[in-house]
């Protein structure tokens, strides 16, 4: 394997850790029922067959010695069951690896347009923040930091939104469904890592969310991606009770790297009414 490059080697982790996942049921391969399988999910030489390369050709992708040819990876990506957002994320680990330049190594610290601080200054019915490529918070309005956590609070180099999801009582306390909305900030993370996954910034993350929290370290091996667009989060407050909250991100024209992310509650609802009465709160104090 030598010579092989990271992208390469992480596109044939990936292979491998989605081939474990499935059956050969699920891709239409009829096993004897007495036949013991020494490992989980599909075989190489099942893949290799469904695909219609030799075992060979395909060891070698996952060994990352070799990138699929288009009609291969095609082939790959529907036999592997590949949602959209895997296939993307398979597709950017390929440019990469054919000489696509890599995205700038993340600084901790990215400048915020006064444009967009006078935008979430003047959001002060919906929790707003601004995000990083890796989730680190650079920026964000009252409401969102009554709703989560004072973000001030926090020394600038812990303040990033899937490191506080595993570090910080206060805003794991918030969340009643702490594991979905931790899956779903790894998948997150992994899906974002594929433009430089040898980003020192990204690794000093990984490194240092994998030694705190066993559960990042096994959901960052099962190489899941998800793309951070919208959703629903269930959040439980201490003052005013738990709502249900839509968000949605919004990518900054000529700043890839930066999304503002709102928060909102449907109208007339009662999490439209506990919002209100955080932003209440907020004017008391």
């Amino acid at each position: 394997m030598a010579g092989a490059s990271t992208e390469l080697r992480e596109l044939g982790q990936f292979f491998q850790h989605r081939r474990a996942e499935l059956q050969p049921h699920q891709v239409g391969l009829a096993v004897p029922a007495a036949e013991r399988r020494r490992v989980p999910g599909l075989r190489r030489e099942e893949i290799a067959q469904l695909v219609s390369i030799s075992t060979d050709y395909y060891t070698r992708i996952e060994q990352g010695r070799l990138a699929p040819s288009e009609p291969v990876l095609a082939a790959l990506e529907r036999n592997l069951r590949l949602d959209d957002e895997q296939r993307d994320y398979v597709r950017t680990l390929l440019a990469r690896s054919d000489g696509q330049p890599p995205r700038e190594p993340a600084r901790r610290r990215r400048s915020i347009r006064p444009q967009i601080e006078r935008l979430l200054g003047q959001l002060d019915n919906v929790p707003a923040l601004v995000f990083s490529r890796y989730l680190d918070i650079l920026a964000w309005n009252d409401l969102a930091a009554a709703l989560l956590v004072d973000f001030g609070t926090i020394p600038e180099k812990d303040r990033n939104y899937i490191r506080l999801v595993f570090t910080n009582p206060e805003m794991r306390a918030r969340y009643p469904e702490w594991e979905q909305v931790a899956r779903t900030c790894v998948a997150v993370l992994r899906m974002n890592a594929a433009g430089n996954p040898t980003d020192p910034a990204l690794s000093r993350l990984v490194g240092d969310l994998s030694l705190y929290s066993p559960d990042f370290g096994r959901w960052w091996a099962e190489r899941r991606v998800a793309h951070q667009n919208f959703g629903t989060k269930t959040v439980a407050h201490p003052e005013v009770g738990e709502m249900s909250l839509d968000w949605d991100s919004f990518q900054q024209a000529g700043n890839e790297d930066q999304q503002l992310v709102i928060w909102s509650a449907e109208p007339g609802s009662e999490a439209a009414a506990r919002l209100e009465r955080l932003k209440e709160l907020i004017a008391e104090r």
